[in-house]
């Protein structure tokens, strides 16, 4: 029985670090999306090339939600040192998540437990880094992110929702209040923000530009 357990294990493992290869190809869903379909919920969403978004969307994007993408390996270290040597708890930790990890989560994982989750989540994040491009890394989590409360998927159908436009053509504010979204998709809106999310944005969109040197050169975005 132990012996069936652990292939048993094993094999559930595997599923991941094969789907991850397969990944550089086609246009995933995220898990999340799959338990809405399987259950009769709406989901919507419309996949876009990362060639056909505007620069500074995807530059805002990752001077949100994990500015050293270009210089990590999946995993930002020098990061999570710093947070956990400031965090009083697990909570805390929820600043550690990189880009990569978050494409993890979303793909292959489930959003709680945190502490179990965050075990499956590093190795996994490590290999993906080492089979996909960053390019493409950033391509699927700007395709399968929540971005709104009901069961809207990718940023195509976010800006489309909030400002009638398509990734390409969003300015540097657009940009901002999308980009401060992304930690609570079901509570923030674009297209009517709050004060609270205005002021986010707003210091999102003026930070950006002092972040922005080498923050997206691994995307090769010819901006």
């Amino acid at each position: 029985m132990i012996r069936f357990l652990a292939q048993l294990a094993a094999a559930l493992l595997a599923i991941p670090v094969v789907l991850a290869v397969l990944y550089n190809f086609g246009t995933p869903a995220s898990t999340l999306m799959l338990y809405r379909m399987a259950t009769g919920q709406r989901v919507e969403r419309v996949w876009t090339p990362l060639s056909r978004m505007s620069p500074t969307l995807v530059r805002t994007v990752v001077a949100s939600e994990d500015t050293r993408f270009c210089r990590h390996i999946g995993i930002d270290i020098t990061e999570m040192r710093t947070m956990v040597e400031k965090a009083d708890d697990l909570e805390d930790l929820r600043g550690t998540s990189t880009i990569t990890m978050q494409v993890v989560k979303n793909l292959f994982l489930w959003p709680h437990p945190e502490l179990t989750r965050k075990v499956l989540e590093m190795p996994l994040a490590l290999w993906l880094d080492l089979v996909m491009s960053k390019r493409r890394i950033m391509e699927i989590y700007l395709n399968i992110a929540e971005w709104g409360p009901n069961g809207t998927f990718g940023v195509t159908v976010a800006a489309r929702d909030a400002f009638g436009l398509p990734p390409a053509r969003l300015n540097a504010a657009q940009s901002a209040r999308l980009a401060v979204m992304l930690p609570n998709p079901a509570r923030r809106s674009a297209a009517t923000p709050s004060p609270g999310v205005l002021r986010l944005a707003d210091r999102l969109e003026a930070r950006v530009p002092r972040e922005a040197a080498d923050m997206i050169d691994c995307l090769h975005l010819g901006d």
